[in-house]
């Protein structure tokens, strides 16, 4: 239509057409364009909220952090206390160690001497294969005993011959060797009669454990 055409129109009192509202253009993010210049971000317009940051992770505490008065120092008698505690320590841990070193020491010189008493009996065992008549002695909380011959019981009620103990078996043996075997092991002793000692100091010594010269049972 022309201007001629719309201005007569208008004179005779039609009105113009209203023009077709301008549609916003849709922006490339998929975004709606702000209004009224309002920036990026949530609708509203109000500020971005700061990052919450990952999922999981514990928010900071808000408000003033609180500041952690210096330590107390400790008192000299907390210092002393520890002091002795330190020292008993290390007196139990030196005691333990040299009880450890005088077991083994001696276990050392137990295994020592038992070699000496080992080389020094060696053959020199008296004991008869077939004899019968046991003589009992306690040795090392009980009661043993050692085979003999009549002979060997009298010599040995007599203090002249003696037993020792080796390796799990009992030797009849001489007084003389005896008393060396005595001071190279002593624990190895496990009969050594005096004959001053009265009968009732060693009931086993009483004519009932022995046998009658004209009697054999």
């Amino acid at each position: 239509m022309s201007d001629t055409l719309r201005d007569q129109l208008l004179g005779l009192g039609f009105k113009a057409a209203p023009k077709p509202e301008r549609k916003p253009e849709a922006r490339r993010d998929g975004r709606a364009p702000n209004r009224q210049g309002q920036p990026p971000g949530k609708p509203g317009g109000g500020k971005p909220q700061a990052h919450a940051g990952k999922p999981g992770q514990a928010r900071p505490a808000q408000g003033k952090p609180q500041r952690q008065g210096p330590h107390k120092p400790r008192s000299q008698e907390d210092i002393d206390l520890a002091k002795a505690y330190a020292i008993r320590a290390q007196r139990e841990k030196d005691e333990r160690i040299e009880a450890e070193r005088l077991k083994q020491e001696e276990a050392r010189l137990r295994r020592e001497a038992r070699a000496k008493l080992d080389e020094l009996i060696k053959d020199k065992g008296l004991n008869v294969p077939d004899a019968d008549i046991a003589r009992h002695f306690p040795y090392g909380g009980k009661i043993k005993r050692i085979y003999v011959t009549a002979e060997q019981l009298k010599a040995l009620n007599a203090g002249e011959l003696g037993v020792l103990q080796q390796n799990g078996r009992y030797l009849l043996v001489t007084a003389a060797l005896l008393a060396e075997a005595e001071a190279v092991f002593a624990p190895s002793v496990a009969l050594k009669v005096d004959p001053n000692t009265p009968i009732e100091d060693d009931p086993y010594a009483d004519p009932k454990f022995q046998v009658p010269d004209d009697l054999v049972w």
